[in-house]
């Protein structure tokens, strides 16, 4: 290890070739797009979405360097306006002086508001920049469709276990710019548990790695060594980024697709990660009337249970109250009828403006609205044969007698199904 470099680990480490790049095989790949792009010098304004620490600036580095163009980097949290201009005006200098293409590096570009954004545009359009963006937010909610149109978009994934611990054992090799020097010896089981602790991110890994070269006892990393460092409570959970989307969304359709031991896991997942455990409450409430609804009215009882029971006992006696209803919920039978129901009808709602009750729906508390024919002809329900007036109208005239709700042949729903059918069925014997 050269003792003036002060760097940390991880940025003496960055890939100075593609060979040395680590991960992304499903855009670097031999014959892939963008590994075809660089080597053949196509250079391209792009914007690189994924995780942390997955190599998204040392890939822009490696196309700059291997397009021979000015690497001009800036981080959206810091710069504004002024700074693109400065950068804007450095690469013309750039190009009008020995004809030098310049790559301007946004990193975290998300951070930049619309007109930031837009200042990019015209530089882009004309060549005078060739632009990279990096952020870890979906940039169909977070960028310009601007901005977004005038650039090719690269999804960068987490890395596996297997390619962090390529990188730790190139670092621990490595000499000139990792710890080579130091002649560490480093046991397989610390590498595995390092590599997996880093839960995708080569630069937590590569972090955790130094700081076990100061802790390390005899010249050697042990599993006990690396334990101390890659504490629990780490893994990745973006609380309101995409990722939170995501394993709530994962949530919903294990619990939907009547999977318990898939529900199980993201709830323990969102858990692990740092998620407000009422938050899912409140979301596993929705699913017990939207995906079970009436096919097991209990599910809304039970989930409301847990609801409670977690405000009442706080964490951890409270998460097993989540994982009840969870599990309850997506082991009971499943139906989206009331759901659909409510959509239809809100539409409905919507769409049929301010139509009149009918008249022999409406109260009639004085002699005006009686003489108005308030409550007219109205059928008291519970004087008629098996408590039903068959043949009653509830609608406005104007929209007939549409059906919105659909029981399905499942769980108490079926019963209802039966109910229904049997009292349209009397509606029709009716005549009216």
């Amino acid at each position: 290890m050269q003792k003036t470099d002060n760097r940390p680990l991880a940025e003496r480490m960055r890939p100075r070739s593609l060979p040395e790049y680590f991960g992304q095989q499903h855009i670097l790949a031999e014959g892939r797009q963008l590994r075809v792009a660089i080597e053949q010098d196509k250079l391209h304004s792009m914007l690189f979405w994924g995780p942390p620490g997955t190599g998204k600036t040392t890939l822009a580095r490696l196309i700059a360097s291997y397009s021979g163009a000015e690497f001009i980097t800036m981080s959206a949290v810091l710069s504004g306006v002024k700074d693109i201009r400065e950068a804007v005006k450095l690469a013309k200098q750039n190009y009008e002086l020995d004809g030098r293409r310049t790559v301007l590096f946004v990193d975290e570009v998300h951070r930049f508001n619309k007109s930031q954004q837009d200042a990019f545009l015209p530089h882009i359009e004309d060549g005078t920049i060739s632009f990279i963006g990096a952020t870890t937010e979906n940039p169909s909610f977070e960028l310009n469709n601007a901005l977004l149109s005038r650039v090719r978009t690269y999804v960068l994934k987490s890395l596996t276990a297997d390619e962090i611990k390529q990188i730790l054992k190139a670092a621990i090799s490595d000499k000139q710019r990792g710890i080579g020097e130091l002649q560490l010896g480093v046991d397989e089981e610390a590498l595995d548990y390092l590599a997996k602790a880093a839960d995708g991110d080569a630069r937590r890994g590569l972090n955790w790695l130094e700081i076990a070269t100061d802790l390390a006892e005899n010249k050697r990393i042990t599993l006990t060594t690396v334990r101390q460092i890659a504490t629990e409570g780490l893994r990745r959970f973006d609380k309101g980024g995409d990722l939170f989307y995501e394993q709530i969304s994962a949530l919903h359709k294990s619990v939907r697709g009547t999977n318990p031991d898939a529900a199980l896991y993201w709830l323990c997942r969102m858990l692990d990660g740092g998620c407000d455990p009422l938050y899912i409450a409140r979301r596993v409430v929705r699913m017990a009337s939207e995906d079970i609804g009436n096919a097991d009215p209990r599910g809304l009882q039970i989930a409301m249970n847990a609801w409670q029971a977690y405000e009442h006992l706080g964490s951890p006696e409270g998460e097993l109250a989540l994982a009840q209803a969870v599990i309850y919920l997506a082991s009971a039978p499943k139906s989206n009828a009331v759901y659909m129901a409510y959509k239809q009808a809100s539409k409905a709602a919507k769409e049929s403006g301010s139509l009149e009750v009918p008249k022999h729906l409406r109260n009639a508390p004085t002699a005006l609205m009686k003489e108005l024919g308030y409550a007219k002809d109205y059928r008291y329900a519970h004087q008629e044969e098996n408590a039903y007036a068959a043949g009653e109208h509830y609608f406005p005239e104007e929209l007939g007698e549409p059906v919105y709700y659909e029981p399905v042949p499942r769980g108490l729903e079926l019963k209802i199904g039966e109910k229904l059918a049997h009292l349209r069925a009397l509606d029709k014997k009716s005549g009216s």
